[in-house]
């Protein structure tokens, strides 16, 4: 009798039961009637089943998911649905760090375009692996929308030109880490630019920026007194003159590259070791101007110098001299 009135009931319940699971359904409990639990378990299996692009969007699967995931797989990952390639535009849209080296050796510039079409949140923007192909007309429109940026790399970016720098200085005020390592084009004038308008840089890579000279770099560190990091390398324009500037300046610097700087001196090494205490590496390398006299300051403070001490250069020409003593021939 029982059973007969459990089934009338469900004829009668069954339009509304379409509609909608009974309770236990929806809350995931083992429904109490065994009857129920049988009608129920298709009902459950089709009807309520997640998907992952059912979970909220941009609190979880951006923040949570996404994240940690290579950007050449969120590429790949945009060719499976129309939902998920929406998917992958709103983490573009929402990310904080674009580096193309994620996505192997080399990124084309229509997909550079693309995933930074929508973006305006970036902190950190590397290019350095287009630069093959990025030009002002690439770079321009993703500094200008992207305000927040704090560090860029340009390293290597000779297409570029000083508009590049300007439009970085007009646009990024918060900027604190660049580097622009082999961009020739960077200019006095363009440096000066930036000193003006970016008054928090903490470190910046000029290595091979032909162009600078004393009078820009003197002009930079009087208006960046917190610069932790500056590389001036492979530029024979530079002097003590730019040095001693640097030093004086900028009291909190702690690395300092001067390789290849032919003109500098034992002079500048010596300002450097009175002016920068918390000073942890000095490079220094093919500086044929500076001797142990003014690093050996530096080497007390366990200063990390690229320049091995006199002595133990001599242990290791004389290593060198004993390694192939059976092949001199003592008799020329």
């Amino acid at each position: 009798m029982q059973l007969t009135l459990l089934a009338k009931g469900e004829k009668k319940n069954r339009k509304s039961d379409k509609l909608a699971p009974p309770t236990e359904c929806r809350a995931g409990v083992q429904p109490s009637n065994p009857l129920l639990t049988d009608k129920r378990c298709d009902y459950l299996l089709v009807h309520c089943r997640y998907h992952l692009l059912d979970l909220p969007w941009e609190d979880v699967l951006v923040a949570h998911v996404l994240c940690y995931l290579p950007l050449r797989h969120l590429l790949s990952l945009q060719c499976v649905s129309k939902s998920f390639r929406s998917l992958v535009q709103v983490y573009l849209a929402n990310c904080r760090t674009f580096d193309p080296a994620q996505t192997g050796p080399c990124i084309p510039k229509e997909a550079f375009c693309s995933m930074l079409r929508d973006n305006t949140v970036l902190h950190t923007l590397s290019v350095h692996r287009c630069s093959d192909w990025i030009t002002d007309k690439e770079l321009l429109p993703v500094v200008g929308q992207n305000q927040q940026l704090r560090r860029v790399d340009l390293r290597g970016c000779v297409q570029l030109t000083r508009h590049a720098l300007v439009a970085l200085a007009l646009g990024c005020p918060r900027l604190q880490h660049l580097c622009l390592a082999h961009c020739e084009w960077v200019d006095g004038l363009a440096l000066r630019s930036l000193a003006d308008r970016c008054a928090h840089m903490r470190s910046l890579d000029l290595t091979a920026c032909r162009q600078v000279r004393d009078e820009a770099v003197g002009y930079a560190a009087a208006r960046w007194p917190g610069l932790r990091s500056l590389s001036v390398a492979v530029n024979a324009n530079i002097t003590d003159t730019a040095v001693e500037e640097v030093a004086k300046r900028c009291r909190e610097l702690e690395h300092l590259d001067l390789t290849g700087c032919l003109r500098v001196r034992n002079e500048a090494i010596r300002t450097v070791a009175e002016y920068c205490p918390k000073l942890q590496s000095l490079k220094v390398n093919h500086c044929h101007n500076v001797s142990e006299s003014s690093l050996g300051v530096l080497r007390r403070r366990n200063v990390e110098i690229d320049v091995e001490p006199p002595l133990q250069r001599a242990l290791v020409l004389l290593q060198d001299v004993v390694g192939f003593a059976p092949f001199i021939n003592l008799q020329i």
